[in-house]
């Protein structure tokens, strides 16, 4: 890599305290092969947002940043470069001066995106200014060649005629088929689709409310409604789900899961889906299912100080079981997702089970289970123990079986990291008692257990000061105060406390959240702490012993991240309960 455009981008980050001296230092004598390289290693050591990330690229590769997020763009300007194109290439024309054009390019190294738009604008003889612009800016944009209640309104005015035969209780019409494959629907349901994925949405509920058909998204872990359609419509989209799921359409009487994979936008996206029947009508939920570019660092998950430090030394461990535990939705796939691309590497064999596999990593070897030909994670776990696996990763512990071979896994030398359902991090080795797990063979295997939540980020462009209370603000302050030294973050000093609110604007529709991370609890087993497991864990003598770790708990590490500006106060007690 070139050494002055890197020099260039680490004195930025550092000029904007994205990162301090020493680490601009250390990374400075560091060689890297490639920009990805570079951009990991300064990511696993600090939180940056998607926005300022863009404008740091923008600075190495000397591309002025520009934000399209609330920009309305006008659809004279926007045709200019087709939507099929700027799907292709993702990138936009967003403004023209006169003769000059203004186009934002999420990838500054695609030139053939430059190609593509330098020949249409030389066609008409403009100039063309290149801007640097994030995904969201790009989503933004691309979202207003056509908005949601546009697309769907112009099928709905075809549709009455259509649905007019259509029984309203049980969706009954003379030709079911014809119905699911018509225009409307079909319209209806992939417009829908397509706007979820464009707005980050992790799932999609289409339910009856009354005489409606109601569609929410959950984005950022909360669900907003988003479009309310007739009722006459609503057993027509079910049917058209279940058609592109390869689900019965007539049977309504009990519930069926399948899968939908389709692309976006030049990437594959897979949906389970899951319907269910109520009084008179079906509801259906679809999970989306998204693979990303890479999978993300602890440092972007929100793991830092005492609790990162715990994790990299539990899964640089030789054999034995690193666990991370909560409720659904929680982001544990994903931190073992992160893990597991911190161990790839060529001289390793990584063998993962899945249900299902979310995001795909080059060089490990990924399988989904399929229960119905008896391929559960007990059955693989016993194949993957004959593939010579170095490093074994199985999605979730859910019975006595798995359990007990995931153990043996770890005693007979492979690096186990799997899941389970528990609300804190002792609450996991009382768990596993419970499916059978013998007390010293548990000691002897286990490294270490993560509990975590996940939150609302705060918004850097519209978040504000605020001003808590003066007997809350002194309450937060002595919870902090008890913290040990030694479980602060980098750069955390209790004299800088500062305390921010959500305001809301269009770079995050409003909400004053965008993007979510983790708050951590993570309990190292030490020696001391395998004495007290093998001896059916005493819950009083681990809590002696924790402090000695100076552990600290999700409350505890959720309100450093509120001092910190990152998330709110809200959100650490909406997750936390207390």
């Amino acid at each position: 890599m070139i050494k002055k455009e890197t020099d260039k981008l680490l004195a930025w980050l550092a000029s904007n305290k994205y990162i301090t001296d020493i680490q601009r230092n250390e990374l400075s004598k560091q060689q890297f092969a490639s920009f990805t390289d570079m951009e990991s290693a300064i990511r696993q050591m600090v939180i940056l947002s998607e926005e300022d990330w863009t404008q740091a690229k923008g600075v190495f590769y000397g591309l002025e940043y520009r934000s399209l997020m609330g920009v309305v763009i006008s659809s004279e300007i926007l045709n200019i470069f087709p939507q099929d194109l700027a799907d292709n290439y993702h990138m936009v024309v967003f403004g023209r001066e006169g003769d000059n054009l203004s186009a934002g390019l999420v990838d500054p190294t695609d030139l053939k995106a430059v190609e593509a738009l330098n020949f249409l604008a030389r066609k008409r003889q403009y100039g063309v200014k290149y801007y640097i612009i994030s995904q969201d800016s790009y989503r933004n944009a691309i979202k207003q060649y056509e908005t949601l209640g546009h697309e769907v309104g112009e099928a709905l005015g075809t549709a009455e005629e259509i649905f007019g035969t259509m029984d309203v209780e049980t969706g009954a019409q003379t030709d079911v088929s014809e119905v699911v494959k018509s225009a409307p629907v079909s319209k209806i349901v992939s417009v829908v689709l397509r706007h979820a994925i464009e707005g980050r949405a992790s799932d999609i509920h289409i339910e009856p409310v009354n005489k409606q058909s109601r569609v929410r998204y959950r984005i950022d872990g909360i669900l907003h409604t988003t479009i309310v359609l007739p009722i006459y419509v609503h057993a027509a989209l079910i049917s058209r789900i279940k058609v592109m799921a390869n689900l019965k359409i007539d049977e309504t009487r009990i519930p069926q899961d399948g899968r939908i994979r389709i692309n976006v936008h030049n990437k594959e996206i897979d949906i389970r889906v899951s319907t269910l029947p109520l009084m008179g009508q079906e509801k259906v939920v679809m999970r989306l299912l998204e693979t990303p570019d890479k999978a993300p660092t602890f440092a972007d998950l929100g793991f830092f100080g005492l609790q990162a430090k715990i994790v990299m030394e539990s899964i640089n461990e030789p054999h034995g079981l690193f666990l991370v535990t909560g409720p659904t939705g929680s982001g544990k796939s994903t931190t073992l997702y992160a893990a597991l691309s911190f161990l790839n590497k060529e001289d390793i064999n990584i063998a993962t089970l899945e249900d299902p596999v979310e995001y795909y990593i080059p060089g490990v070897n990924q399988a989904q289970i399929k229960p119905e030909v008896n391929f559960t994670f007990a059955t693989g776990l016993r194949s993957l123990l004959r593939q010579d696996p170095d490093i074994i990763m199985v999605g979730e512990i859910r019975d006595n079986e798995t359990a007990e071979l995931a153990i043996h896994a770890g005693l007979t030398g492979h690096s186990v990291l799997t899941t389970l359902h528990t609300n804190d991090c002792m609450g996991a080795i009382p768990r596993l008692f419970d499916m059978k797990v013998e007390p010293f063979l548990l000691a002897n295997t286990l490294n270490a257990v993560v509990a975590q939540r996940l939150v609302r980020k705060l918004c850097n462009s519209c978040k504000v000061e605020s001003q808590l209370p003066a007997d809350l603000s002194a309450q937060i302050q002595s919870k902090l105060a008890v913290i040990p030294k030694e479980a602060y973050y980098s750069g955390f000093r209790m004299e800088d406390i500062k305390f921010y609110k959500a305001v809301g604007c269009p770079n995050c529709s409003q909400t004053g959240y965008k993007g979510r991370l983790s708050i951590v609890e993570a309990m190292s087993i030490d020696r001391e702490l395998q004495e007290i497991v093998a001896k059916g864990f005493d819950r009083r003598q681990a809590e002696a012993e924790l402090q000695k770790q100076h552990f600290i708990t999700m409350e505890q590490d959720g309100l450093i991240k509120v001092a910190l500006g990152w998330t709110t106060l809200e959100e650490v007690m909406r997750v936390s309960k207390s």
